[in-house]
């Protein structure tokens, strides 16, 4: 993984973009082929991105609860 993907701001990214980023990170870490720095940086970026998508994931959840309970609220 280049350094500039580790550096892109995890803001920028799509949830479909840091899976994909973090699938990439376990297989570099399973490879085993880093200096010790290099794997200290691709386990925090994994950390961060692993985070970041539950943060994505909780969004969603709140927005189709908003949009469940809208629904429910009009049909009534």
């Amino acid at each position: 993984m280049k350094n500039e993907t580790l550096e892109q701001p995890l803001e920028t990214l799509s949830f479909e973009q840091a899976i994909q980023q973090l699938e990439r990170i376990v297989t570099q870490l399973e490879n085993g082929e880093q200096t010790l720095q290099e794997t200290l940086s691709l386990y925090q970026r994994g950390q961060a991105l692993v985070q970041y998508c539950f943060q994505l994931l909780e969004q969603a959840e709140l927005t189709v609860r908003n949009l469940s309970d809208e629904k429910l609220e009009n049909s009534q």
